[in-house]
């Protein structure tokens, strides 16, 4: 009886899976890590429970609730990481591999717990304004919300990174109240599974928030509906033939795509060799190349460099190939691993043999190369390969052809418009690099090449210090690009999050579109009740709690006085001459003293719940306020988040205050929200 573990799918909050299926091997030396199951699973009853019971339990929270699990997960699994890291090894990653895939995994969860934190409200309704006025008489308002959609999302992933190509996907979607039905790619999905089985036991996750597939996907497709999801990353032709399903496109199901591109980096023709970015931009390119083995959707396939300074580059990544041990991770000084398997050995050698046909190899496996370690003969390793392409408008495999691997081309241009032109050859990439020190060539190539690219780094001396470098996708920062590389966006801070929203228009009276938002909005109904509302708790100010203050007129003195503290003697406020000279026709009061008369106006000074005034929001100053005029404020209570309790920290959340300061006249003079820390009562 084999003692080679068989891997489960997590379907309806249960592990399925008892019969033997295909052997999944290990890339250092062959043997058999894992087998994935045999069993047909019932995607009928997953869906069903995804869409019941995890979207109840979901939805039972709001966004600061989730945002506080993902928080916890993330401690979770790094508390638990070395026994990612123990199975990860199988994947042929190195130790620096790994920590891309499973620290910066957990490290995605943190981001998206962080932007939830600070940026969504305690409710299930974002409102994404501004609020337009559509009718004349100030009763009628527009605006829009985003809401959880109601259905699954279904995250196809890659093989090469399965701990961080889950967790991107899954955390800006769990904190948007959405459902998940993982399916990792087969090949190493024994590292996926062994990281949902730590967030299974951590107890965090709700019930079915997050499902695994474990092999094929079956008929799931076939059965989702206009409120499900589908985001997939993966190859462009894979992309292709998912996004043609029938089912997706009759009930117009968004199919979300980040596929394989081929990325470029541009050495700029200000560099020299002599210069400290000529020695980055090498190191990129072979950092790329030999990082995963070369196995990154962001990896450089094409190193565009100036024709004058081609050999010298060739030369120089030449030599740093040679100095790259490649081999079973386990062995110190190994610093480049294995391809994920067997069968990514043999689809990366028939590219490359493509890549090769009227070109030249620079560094490939006739130099020297030798993978160390027990049993590595029958493990998936591959040489660093690069390319040279000294004809790269006469060579159409280079810019159509990816070998999934440590494989880079080298190909040269004559001037700026020839290195853009290659660029954009990719028809469409995830991310492309600039290496110069020169800006104004910066602002010539970056506008230029953005339109064929999702993101774009420009490396130079200073930036090279905090650089996170070409391959690395950000949380905060869009990961996806056009044309080949699937048309699609995934991270990117809080735009993901909308992603797994539904966007809807509200029209209606202030009054509610005030209630629907749950931020209040200025024309709509105020609550009144005599007591201050800076001397309420958190828990006791509702949205719409009002003051309106007395009134206060502004003399001659108070601007003196203000320029005298302030030291801003600008001439429209101290010379009436000039001041006649403008459209005020006389001298005005600074817009600061406005507001900081407006404070002493709504402020209630004593020892109360509220801690600070941390900032303002969407301050103007609409209309001037002159000597002789008398203005007043209406402080309302906006909208509420409520934080969690920090340790040695006192409970509280964040209100916001819509300011509204008026003339005599009833007009609005200046507008802003301010936001405050308030003490809970507990």
């Amino acid at each position: 009886m084999s003692s080679t573990p068989i891997l489960q799918s997590f379907i309806a909050d249960r592990w399925v899976g008892a019969q033997a299926g295909k052997a999944l091997h290990s890339a250092i030396d062959g043997h058999a890590v894992a087998l994935a199951h045999a069993d047909e699973l019932d995607f009928a009853e997953a869906l069903h429970h995804g869409r019941t019971r995890g979207l109840k339990a979901l939805t039972a929270m709001h966004f600061q609730q989730r945002a506080a699990i993902l928080r916890a997960l993330g401690a979770y699994l790094l508390e638990h990481k070395e026994q990612l890291y123990a199975v990860s090894h199988h994947t042929g990653a190195t130790r620096a591999d790994s920590w891309i895939d499973i620290e910066g995994g957990a490290g995605t969860l943190y981001a998206y717990a962080s932007m939830g934190a600070n940026e969504l409200p305690s409710s299930n309704v974002m409102h994404e304004g501004p609020v337009l006025q559509l009718g004349k008489g100030g009763q009628f308002f527009g605006t829009h919300i985003l809401v959880p959609r109601g259905g699954v999302a279904v995250h196809i992933n890659a093989f090469n990174f399965p701990i961080w190509g889950l967790l991107e996907k899954f955390a800006p979607a769990f904190l948007a109240g959405m459902p998940c039905i993982a399916k990792p790619a087969t090949a190493t999905s024994y590292l996926t599974e062994a990281a949902v089985r730590l967030m299974h036991a951590s107890g965090l996750l709700p019930e079915g928030s997050l499902q695994l597939i474990v092999g094929s996907s079956g008929d799931l497709l076939d059965r989702l509906t206009e409120q499900d999801l589908v985001t997939f990353t993966g190859s462009a032709d894979t992309a292709a033939m998912l996004r043609a399903n029938k089912n997706l496109i009759k009930n117009s199901v968004p199919f979300n795509a980040e596929a394989d591109s081929l990325n470029c980096s541009i050495l700029a023709p200000d560099v020299t060799p002599d210069d400290e970015e000529f020695d980055l931009f090498v190191k990129e390119v072979a950092k790329e190349m030999t990082a995963k083995a070369g196995q990154k959707c962001t990896a450089i396939r094409r190193a565009i460099v100036p024709r004058a300074r081609l050999d010298a580059v060739a030369s120089k990544l030449r030599e740093r190939l040679a100095k790259i041990v490649v081999g079973d991770p386990s062995v110190e000084g190994v610093r480049m691993g294995a391809l994920a398997s067997k069968a990514q050995q043999s689809d990366v050698a028939e590219r490359l043999a493509l890549l090769l046909e009227g070109n030249e190899l620079v560094f490939g496996d006739r130099d020297g190369f030798a993978p160390v370690g027990e049993g590595v003969a029958a493990g998936a390793f591959f040489a660093p390969s690069l390319v040279l392409c000294r004809d790269a408008f006469g060579n159409a495999n280079v810019h159509n052809v990816e070998a999934f691997g440590p494989v880079s081309t080298l190909m040269a241009y004559d001037d700026v418009d020839e290195a853009i032109a290659l660029a954009a050859k990719g028809r469409g990439s995830l991310v492309g690099s600039l290496v110069t020190h020169d800006p104004l060539i910066a602002a010539r190539i970056v506008p230029a090449a953005a339109a064929y690219h999702g993101r774009i780094l420009v490396l130079d001396r200073d930036a090279a210090k905090e650089s996170t470098g070409h391959g690395s996708p950000l949380p905060q920062l869009k990961h996806g690009g056009p044309g080949r590389a699937g048309g699609g966006e995934e991270l990117g801070g809080l735009r993901a999050v909308k992603h797994y929203l539904q966007r809807t228009a509200v029209q209606g009276s202030p009054t509610m579109i005030s209630a629907i938002t749950g931020e209040y909005q200025r024309g709509g109904a105020v609550r009144e009740d005599g007591i201050h509302p800076f001397r309420k708790h958190f828990e006791d100010i509702q949205v719409g709690d009002s003051l309106l203050t007395h009134r206060r007129t502004v003399s001659e003195a108070d601007i003196v006085n203000f320029g005298g503290i302030s030291g801003d003697f600008f001439y429209m406020h101290f010379d009436e001459i000039a001041a006649k000279k403008t459209q005020f026709g006389k001298r005005i009061a600074h817009g600061y003293f406005v507001l900081s008369a407006a404070a002493g106006l709504f402020v209630s000074p004593g020892e109360g719940p509220v801690l600070a005034n941390y900032g303002l929001d969407s301050l103007r100053f609409v209309k001037p306020v002159g000597i002789g005029d008398t203005i007043r404020a209406r402080l309302t209570a906006k909208r509420k988040i409520d934080r969690p309790t920090k340790r040695d920290q006192q409970p509280q959340g964040v209100v916001a205050w819509d300011v509204a300061v008026t003339n005599q006249d009833d007009e609005l003079v200046a507008s802003y929200d301010i936001l405050t820390l308030v003490l809970k009562r507990g």
